[in-house]
């Protein structure tokens, strides 16, 4: 999270963190973010239950969501996309392809 919080503030950024799911859905009910970076694996809540959640609120039903997860495997890329995940990443990223898959995704929601 640190990591890449640094990332995306070296890159102009705004970057709002939770420290875990129930935390992430917290804080969405005050903003809208214009993307949302989720690990699956997280304490109270994980990553595929957070997604659900934003899919089915009305308000953010739209908001962009970039999955970031050691779990490389077939099984959870295909439950992520299933819920509504526009992108699947592997760790470690390449930061490059983060940056421009959130340039895309932002810019497409414009």
């Amino acid at each position: 999270r640190k990591v890449t919080t640094r990332l995306l503030e070296r890159n102009g950024m705004e970057v709002v963190t939770a420290k875990d799911g129930v935390d992430a859905i917290a804080k969405l009910q005050d903003l809208t973010p214009d993307i949302m970076l989720l690990d699956i694996e997280m304490p109270r809540m994980d990553g595929f239950e957070v997604a659900t959640l934003v899919r089915h609120d009305e308000r953010l039903s739209q908001l962009p969501i970039i999955m970031i997860t050691s779990r490389t495997g077939e099984k959870h890329r295909e439950r992520a996309l299933s819920i509504g995940v526009n992108e699947y990443l592997g760790k470690p990223y390449q930061e490059a392809q983060l940056l421009e898959v959130i340039a895309e995704l932002v810019a497409a929601g414009d």
